[in-house]
C-alpha cells in the first residue's frame, strides 16, 4: 500500500502566507521557538508532536484531517472562510457525517427499504441503529460495489416523468462536493420536514437549491444545516405501465392535412 500523501508543511506556509505573517512572528503565536516552527514549515520534522499539531490546527481553525491530507492552495478564499466557519467541512462530511448500518450474518451491508408508514420518522430516527432495525431488509442484482444501498418510497408528481409512488434506490452521499449540479437524490431534512427527491445543486453561499424535474414546480433552496443526508440515484421501481406515446406522425399529418384544407378554402 501506498504512502497516503501529507501537505501538512505546505499547507502550513500557505495558511501562514494568507495571513501575512512572518515566520518569526507565526512562531511567536503558536508558542515555538524561531527554530522549532521553520523545521515544521520545511517539513523538517518527521513526526511533528501531536499536540503541536492540534495548536496548528486550532489556531488556524482548519481540521486536523484537512490540515494534514488536503492541498488546501487548490481552495477558492471562498471555500477557506466556509470552512474557518464549519460549513465547508459540514458540506464535505469530514469527520461529521456518521451513517449507520446494518448488515448480515456474514458481515455484508444490508439494503434497507424505509416503508411510507416509517417515512415520517426517518430524520428523527436515521442514525439510531434500533430503528434501522426495524426496517426492512433485502438486496438486489447488478448494484455497483463498495457504495451503501437503500431505498425511499415517493409521492407526488413533482418528478415527472418519473411514475408517482416510485421506489428509489439511492446511493448514500458522504462528500456532497462530489455531486454534480442537478444530480437527482433523496434529501433528508432536519426536523418535521419531510424527504423529499429532487435535483440537487450546491450553491457558493452555503445552501443547496432542490429543483424538480416537473417544470410546474418552483425550485426552492434550503441552507446546508437543513439537511441531514443525501442519498443518490441509481435506479427507480414502479408498478405502472408507461402510457403509449402519441404518434408524432399522425400529428404531423393533421397538421399538414389542416394546411391543405386552409389553402383551398382561401382559393375559392
Amino acid at each position: 500500500m501506498e504512502d497516503a500523501k501529507l501537505f501538512f508543511n505546505t499547507n502550513l506556509r500557505f495558511l501562514r502566507n494568507r495571513k501575512k505573517f512572518s515566520q518569526e512572528y507565526q512562531a511567536q503565536l503558536l508558542g515555538f521557538t524561531r527554530s522549532k516552527y521553520t523545521a515544521l514549515e520545511n517539513g523538517k520534522t518527521e513526526n511533528p508532536p501531536l499536540l503541536d499539531l492540534i495548536k496548528i490546527s486550532d489556531f488556524f481553525k482548519v481540521p486536523l484531517d484537512s490540515l494534514l491530507k488536503v492541498d488546501l492552495s487548490h481552495w477558492s478564499e471562498f471555500d477557506l472562510r466556509k470552512m474557518e466557519t464549519g460549513a465547508k467541512e459540514y458540506i464535505s462530511g469530514n469527520n461529521l457525517r456518521v451513517l449507520s448500518i446494518t448488515v448480515t450474518s456474514d458481515n455484508k451491508e444490508n439494503m434497507e427499504y424505509v416503508p411510507v408508514k416509517a417515512k415520517a420518522g426517518y430524520a428523527a430516527g436515521h442514525t439510531d441503529p434500533d430503528y434501522l432495525a426495524t426496517l426492512p431488509k433485502f438486496s438486489l442484482p447488478n448494484l455497483p460495489e463498495g457504495a451503501t444501498y437503500r431505498m425511499f418510497p415517493t409521492s407526488g408528481d413533482s418528478m415527472l416523468p418519473i411514475p408517482e409512488g416510485s421506489d428509489i434506490v439511492a446511493s448514500y452521499v458522504q462528500d456532497w462536493t462530489t455531486l454534480k449540479s442537478n444530480s437527482l437524490c433523496i434529501v433528508i431534512l432536519k426536523g418535521e420536514q419531510d424527504f423529499v427527491f429532487k435535483q440537487v445543486s450546491l450553491l457558493e453561499d452555503g445552501k443547496i437549491r432542490l429543483t424538480s424535474l416537473n417544470s410546474n414546480y418552483p425550485p426552492f433552496i434550503v441552507p446546508v444545516d437543513e439537511v441531514l443526508e443525501l442519498w443518490q440515484y441509481v435506479r427507480h421501481q414502479t408498478d405502472s405501465v408507461p402510457e403509449q406515446e402519441t404518434d408524432l406522425l399522425e400529428i404531423k399529418q393533421l397538421l399538414i392535412d389542416m394546411q391543405k384544407h386552409i389553402s383551398k378554402s382561401s382559393m375559392v
